[in-house]
């Protein structure tokens, strides 16, 4: 049960979140983007549709850890939806960024449509890829080692998409940037089947499932939900962590574009945080091995919150400095990198409390809420984007007003700071599976 898993497991688990993560990093930190400087959508339209459609979201995702607990194939219950999830969202992509090709109320009517297609394959590939990690080791110290590999992959893919993604539109589309993002998503497509062909053959569930092998019914995922209050605490504080550093990426292309004036710091700031997310990853299960898991999340919360006073002293003092926008974007992605992989062993414990306290185990119902917590993070943080960037006037491909100047440094260093913040209190205020009753959990999961 507690055996170390094989390297080549680790691995290919890891080559899995690569294309997985390629193919959400471009949604991530470009969609905004591309929808209101390339397609012509209107900033605050953006905004609302991505709130609008986690609404789709907060009952599909349970849904979906529903089917996927449910299943029960000669391939496990978690790699054929795994395949089918990326074909379905492969396309959903593409078409996302086809907009381009659209105007008037069919750009609008497109927009929707593709979104929201994306959303719900998004949810049919990524919940149960990440429910597989409490179904490969029963042992805390084997999942801590195991998340390295996903997190270390799929930051390296949001660091490739944040500091070459342009550069490559511009190069794909030869003069024409909607061209170009079309381009890169079909690249970034034949990346991501190639990982989930990798997870399929090479990943197998390692610990036996049979404690669910009754099938759940609709009625059980809301009981499930409810009646785990660690699962409760834990989407505080990963929500509102998530929710800053989306803010900061997303925010980042106005801000060093408009506000500082130097479109080009904006690829060596997502260099730099892809490299430091990598290294908060790569630490990550050197800190737990010596450091009590509850000082942690605040580690991780507090360097974060470092970019925030470092853009703000930037700001003030040498608002262009190439040095002080690496060292902030280190700051915030480095932080990132542990709480990443902290949130992922995290969610693994809550299942095993949830298993603890309701005699019921469900990787996958409980797992869609990671799923559900990284679009609910996108969607906020993209409404308050939209809704920012209109409030404050803001004119795509134009010289902005000193108004708006000020308002993309407020909501590019005040609000994620007000949002770490918050996750540092809820932390402190409610996550318990740390101390004894970890120890109680893990005695029943031992029996």
């Amino acid at each position: 049960m507690n055996r170390a898993l094989p390297l080549e497991t680790k691995l290919s688990y890891g080559l899995g979140a690569l294309g997985k993560d390629f193919a959400c990093s471009i949604v991530y930190i470009f969609l905004m983007y591309y929808y209101t400087d390339v397609a012509g959508v209107p900033a605050a339209f953006v905004g609302t549709l991505f709130l609008v459609a986690r609404i789709f979201d907060a009952i599909t995702d349970p849904i979906m850890g529903l089917i996927v607990d449910n299943t029960r194939s000669r391939y496990g219950k978690f790699r054929p939806w795994i395949v089918i999830g990326t074909l379905i969202n492969s396309a959903a992509l593409m078409a996302l960024f086809s907009a381009h090709e659209f105007t008037g109320s069919a750009l609008l009517v497109f927009v929707t449509l593709s979104y929201l297609s994306w959303g719900i394959t998004y949810t049919v590939m990524d919940i149960p890829f990440w429910s597989m990690v409490p179904a490969l080791s029963f042992s805390r110290e084997e999942r801590e080692r195991l998340v390295v590999w996903p997190r270390l992959f799929a930051s390296f893919a949001w660091m490739i998409m944040g500091a070459y993604g342009l550069a490559a539109v511009e190069y794909l589309g030869g003069g024409s940037e909607g061209y170009g993002f079309f381009q890169l998503s079909g690249l970034v497509v034949l990346c991501f089947l190639a990982s989930a062909a990798i997870t399929f053959f090479k990943v197998r569930e390692q610990v036996s499932t049979a404690v669910a092998s009754v099938r759940f019914k609709l009625r059980d995922v809301a009981e499930l939900l409810r009646s785990n209050d660690q699962l409760a605490s834990l989407i505080g504080c990963v929500l509102s962590f998530n929710i800053a550093t989306q803010l900061v990426s997303g925010f980042a292309i106005y801000y060093f574009s408009y506000a500082i004036g130097k479109p080009e710091l904006f690829p060596m700031f997502a260099l730099v945080s892809g490299l430091a997310e990598m290294m908060g990853v790569f630490f990550f299960p050197w800190l737990c091995r010596y450091l009590p898991r509850g000082v942690t999340w605040y580690i991780a919360s507090s360097i974060a919150m470092a970019c925030s006073l470092v853009l703000l002293i930037g700001s003030v003092l040498a608002p262009s400095s190439g040095v002080l926008v690496a060292i902030a974007g280190a700051a915030l992605k480095f932080g990132g990198g542990i709480a990443n992989g902290l949130g992922t062993v995290m969610l693994a414990d809550v299942v095993d409390y949830g298993h603890f306290n309701t005699g019921k185990r469900s990787e996958s119902i409980l797992f869609s809420v990671q799923t559900m917590l990284v679009k609910f993070a996108g969607a906020l943080s993209g409404f308050l984007i939209g809704a920012g960037l209109g409030l404050i006037g803001y004119v795509p491909n134009e010289e902005q007003s000193d108004f708006t100047v000020m308002g993309l440094q407020v909501m590019m260093i005040a609000l994620p700071a007000c949002f770490l913040m918050i996750s540092i209190w809820v932390y402190k205020a409610t996550f318990r599976l740390h101390g004894p009753l970890h120890k109680e959990v893990k005695a029943f999961m031992a029996r």
